[in-house]
């Protein structure tokens, strides 16, 4: 129910008895004539249209603020305050009659200050002892939870679609099985079609990737701890695979799981939220400042002359200046620099003591 125009009706009845008090005021006579009239009548129905304009301002916009800062308010300081506030006005109440007794102004004045002091301790005092307040009465604070709080609890968590990508990447499955995806894995049926035509391809390469991506489905698939789904919403309105993924998670409100650097961009772009695996990979490696000292295995001739190229467990890149002498040998190397690239890290390292 709008309560809009029920406030400007009363706003302008109101406004409108004050407008004719005033009207009568002016002229000095109840009467209605020919002198009169018009100034009554003209106060009236000006008082009657400000009435109707400003009811609204003045009681709907301070009780909606009044709603919402409710709403933000903890269930315990809300509990605390009431009382206290109740208990002060009690207070303030016993000792208002005593306190009317004393010579004026002081007899009419402090009644009025005691409800504001009394009033103001009462809930500054409880609220900020409402744990020795609760624990007094065997009352847990953390169970009195607010609406707010039980509806994000019951928020289910984001949708996560898979582009093709990822799926053959493979590394879905495992961050998967660590349970730190929270959301439903959903798989288009598109995506699907699309990893069946790779499979299928005549070329060695693509078709074991096609088949890798399947495998992987089917590994999500028979995880009981991975709530994965195939969805056969195929938006019509776009042809190319990550056009109908875009179009799928604005419709949905999901986000992206993907490898694919130029779909990252263009779904961000549309305001889509994307995950990619390659930066997740890059944020759980382990730090390597410059000045430290790596055990490494030179397993590889570098681009430039005399370089040499090994790998860390987490698979980053280290090419070792002068380290080809080294090769097939496991060395201590010492980092001096470290590159961060879209691609990945990149990290150059000397043998130590060179």
């Amino acid at each position: 129910m709008r309560l809009g125009p029920i406030f400007r009706i009363l706003g302008a009845l109101l406004y409108g008895f004050i407008g004719y008090e005033l009207g009568i005021a002016l002229t000095g006579s109840v009467e209605l004539n020919t002198d009169t009239a018009p100034v009554i009548w003209g106060a009236t129905l000006g008082g009657a249209l400000l009435g109707a304009l400003l009811a609204p301002w003045l009681v709907i916009a301070p009780a909606r603020s009044a709603r919402n800062w409710l709403r933000n308010v903890p269930m315990p300081d809300l509990l605390t305050g009431t009382i206290g506030l109740a208990g002060g006005l009690l207070i303030a109440a016993l000792l208002a009659y005593p306190i009317s007794r004393l010579p004026p102004p002081f007899g009419s004045i402090l009644p009025f200050v005691g409800v504001l002091i009394f009033g103001y301790l009462g809930v500054t005092v409880l609220v900020l002892r409402q744990d020795d307040f609760f624990s007094f009465f065997g009352v847990n604070a953390g169970k009195l939870g607010s609406d707010d709080d039980a509806t994000a609890a019951s928020t289910p968590a984001q949708a996560l679609l898979l582009d093709t990508s990822v799926i053959i990447d493979g590394r879905i499955a495992d961050i998967a099985q660590t349970g730190f995806i929270l959301g439903t894995l959903q798989v288009p049926r598109f995506v699907l079609n699309e990893l069946q035509y790779i499979a299928d391809s005549s070329d060695t390469l693509r078709r074991n990737r096609g088949r890798r991506g399947l495998e992987i489905l089917d590994k999500l698939q028979s995880n009981a701890d991975v709530a994965i789904e195939f969805t056969d919403e195929d938006p019509k309105d776009v042809q190319q695979v990550d056009d109908k993924l875009i179009s799928l998670a604005l419709s949905g409100g999901a986000a992206i799981v993907t490898n694919d650097y130029n779909l990252n961009r263009v779904a961000q772009l549309q305001g889509v939220k994307v995950l990619n695996i390659n930066e997740l990979a890059n944020a759980v490696k382990s730090v390597v400042l410059p000045g430290e000292d790596l055990p490494l295995k030179i397993i590889q001739e570098g681009k430039e002359h005399n370089q040499g190229v090994g790998y860390l467990e987490d698979g980053t890149m280290v090419v070792v200046e002068n380290g080809r002498r080294f090769l097939n040998q496991e060395v201590l190397v010492q980092v001096t620099k470290v590159l961060q690239t879209n691609a990945g890290r990149l990290i150059f390292a000397v043998p130590e003591g060179s």
